[in-house]
């Protein structure tokens, strides 16, 4: 359903083309400087650095909660903040995954470029490390530096469904906001950052509400627990899939330009007169 602001937009870029362009150029750069190859290390640094700023978040949440400094809501609702604070400020450089499952959804669904995948993976699960590097530096290994771990009275297969479960919603709301180009923007970061907070509201006794690879693997890595790390790699996985699939059922095939331009961080304007002053991709 549409809104007045998204009617609003379309008038000026129907009626005003120039002045559109130049609101987008300001706001996300020349698509030609983006469209060179050798520049690709901003989106890597900003999945780095949007990760590390996650895990810490996360992880230190869970080793803060564990010394009796905040309660359990504090410590799951801060990553759903933080989360939504990434997507505002960085989410136009690279989309703002953050994620692996992410990634791959996004390429499931032709949105995301396969090659770009494994370098986007490997800076993810490297801030991941760092933050727990920074984490053990700052508290010791406490607590497995905040892992994701089944809760007291729970089982890994039950873990493993509740991955599966929350995974999927969220998969499911990232491509569904960045199907209407929104991932770079602020419905797309309300409803993220809003949904991981919800997850972790009900869910973390049962699984620690990861739903991210490098989030679990970074501190397994660290403090050298890796009993359960397969929960939160096969459960983000399948729900991913999943979700992937649901996609399918709600909107049809993915590769829509605006989808495949909020998951490499752009949206693109189509202007005839500047090609230089549209949206990188």
């Amino acid at each position: 359903m549409s809104t007045g602001f998204d009617h609003e937009q379309t008038i000026l870029a129907v009626h005003d083309p120039q002045r559109e362009q130049r609101r987008w150029l300001l706001t996300f750069g020349s698509r030609r400087e983006f469209e060179d190859p050798s520049l690709e290390y901003r989106r890597l640094f900003s999945e780095l650095l949007g990760t590390f700023m996650l895990v810490l978040v996360a992880a230190g949440g869970g080793i803060m909660h564990a010394e009796g400094r905040i309660s359990l809501p504090a410590a799951v609702v801060a990553p759903g903040l933080m989360v939504m604070a990434i997507i505002l400020f960085m989410g136009a450089v690279s989309g703002a995954h953050l994620n692996p499952v992410v990634s791959i959804a996004f390429a499931l669904r032709g949105d995301f470029p396969w090659k770009r995948v494994p370098g986007y993976i490997v800076v993810q699960l490297i801030g991941a490390t760092l933050a727990c590097l920074f984490l053990l530096a700052l508290f010791g290994n406490v607590e497995h530096l905040g892992a994701t771990l089944p809760g007291p009275g729970y089982k890994a297969w039950q873990a493993l469904l509740m991955e599966i479960a929350l995974t999927g919603t969220l998969v499911s709301v990232i491509l569904g906001t960045a199907s209407s180009a929104q991932n770079v923007g602020t419905i797309g970061a309300l409803g993220v950052g809003g949904y991981i907070a919800l997850a972790g509201l009900w869910a973390a006794p049962v699984s620690g509400t990861s739903m991210n690879p490098a989030r679990s693997f970074a501190p397994a890595l660290v403090s050298g627990d890796w009993t359960t790390f397969w929960v939160y790699v096969v459960g983000p996985l399948v729900g991913a899939a999943l979700a992937v699939g649901a996609a399918l059922i709600l909107r049809g095939r993915g590769g829509d330009e605006a989808a495949r331009h909020a998951a490499a961080g752009a949206l693109d304007f189509k202007a005839d007169a500047d090609p230089s002053a549209m949206i990188r991709p």
